[in-house]
């Protein structure tokens, strides 16, 4: 499993856990439609925030392979 599917299983269950603590709270409606909002926003921040991490992963990663792959195509011209 990688960092990835742990990162986006922690928030569900996160998110789930929030939910249902809201859900079962003893406040006004009005309170919890507040507090579901707020969770959800702030859930919402952060799968974004780890979506763009996971993003600038795979940008790094495909800069370094073309890099890399222009450096395997000089050194074989070079050889040449």
């Amino acid at each position: 499993m990688n960092k990835t599917n742990v990162a986006i299983g922690v928030l569900a269950g996160l998110a789930v856990g929030a939910l249902l603590g809201v859900l079962f709270a003893p406040d006004k409606g009005s309170e919890t439609r507040k507090k579901l909002s707020k969770k959800a926003t702030d859930t919402a921040d952060d799968m974004k925030e780890k979506f763009n991490e996971f993003i600038e992963g795979l940008d790094e990663k495909f800069e370094d392979g073309k890099e890399e792959v222009g450096q395997m195509y000089e050194s074989v011209n070079h050889k040449r």
